[in-house]
């Protein structure tokens, strides 16, 4: 059976990163597929390569039943397309970067969810939000508050915690090694 990691954790958490380190690091030969959100933010925008659309065009797709996950947050619209069916089908995994308040119906949809949340300390958020560069002062505050109330309520039984507060590597790693030991168990 194929499995669905869905990666949470608050914005400046490190996510794409660490999802981008270990599409680099995974064995080619993984049957694994790495999900491009649908956002209704440029492309220019920086962060993670993901599918832009305009509201409106997000809104079509949505009527289309052409996702089969989508939520909004920050005054953006983000959605997870059907394809994610077709790979499960396949017994193909998938990792996506996903979002804490939407976590229960993702549940839902798929109850072998493995939920894996990206833990930094407030400081360190604070100067990457900062570094950033795409938030105001009172909108990367906001932000903290939102990811120290995320790290405190995030709750599931398969829940895995990644401490990402020193390198890169470091938390590349760990993440990489989640992934790659749950798809060993799988063949087992």
């Amino acid at each position: 059976m194929a499995n669905v990691f869905y990666i949470i954790g608050g914005s400046g958490a490190g996510k794409d990163s660490l999802i981008d380190y270990v599409k680099k690091h995974l064995s080619e030969n993984e049957p694994i597929e790495f999900v491009r959100r649908y956002i209704t933010r440029p492309s220019t925008a920086g962060g993670e390569n993901h599918l832009a659309l305009t509201e409106e065009e997000f809104l079509q797709y949505k009527d289309n039943d052409h996702f089969v996950m989508n939520w909004f947050s920050h005054n953006t619209h983000y959605g997870i397309g059907t394809e994610i069916n077709h790979w499960l089908s396949k017994n193909i995994s998938v990792v996506m970067n996903g979002s804490r308040a939407y976590l229960s119906e993702a549940i839902n949809k798929y109850p072998d969810i493995i939920p894996i949340l990206i833990s930094v300390d407030p400081l360190i958020l604070s100067e990457r939000l900062c570094s950033r560069g795409r938030e105001s002062y009172d909108e990367i505050q906001k932000r903290i508050a939102q990811a120290v109330e995320l790290e405190s309520t995030a709750e599931h039984p398969n829940m895995i915690t990644i401490e990402n507060n020193a390198s890169l590597e470091e938390a590349g790693d760990h993440l990489l090694s989640v992934i790659t030991n749950k798809l060993s168990n799988k063949c087992a």
